[in-house]
């Protein structure tokens, strides 16, 4: 058994300038723009969201921009096998995570839930299934 659901929404920005596209993204959607928790990284910058809430951040990508979808899960393997029986299939592994894509193309990344993070009610997956 494990547990996951959507964590966060990813608005990834083809963009030179991705101060100005947060400020666009935190004015249209009511969030104020917060310093990222991983000083090291100057690819992100989130949205603060209410706690329990899927986080959103905005992104630098090379790729066309485009709006992608975190799961957050306790188990990594088991959530990323989940998907795979319900016809994913994994694309490359960033990091200490998986971006996959969907049947229909859409790609995602599966995330582990990290220690102490709030994001709502979890599903609960039996891993048999």
């Amino acid at each position: 058994m494990h547990r996951s659901r959507l964590g966060g929404l990813i608005i990834d920005c083809n963009t030179d300038d991705l101060e100005r596209e947060a400020l666009f993204w935190s004015q249209a959607l009511g969030f104020a723009v917060r310093a990222s928790s991983d000083p090291d990284d100057d690819n992100y910058i989130p949205l603060d969201t209410p706690p329990g809430e899927p986080y959103i951040e905005v992104q630098s990508v090379t790729h066309p921009s485009r709006v992608h979808l975190d799961i957050k899960t306790d188990d990594l393997d088991s959530e990323v096998e989940r998907l795979e029986r319900l016809g994913a299939r994994r694309v490359q592994k960033v990091k200490y995570w998986w971006v996959m894509e969907a049947p229909s193309g859409h790609r995602f990344c599966v995330i582990p839930l990290h220690s102490g993070q709030d994001v709502g009610k979890l599903n609960v997956w039996n891993d048999e299934t």
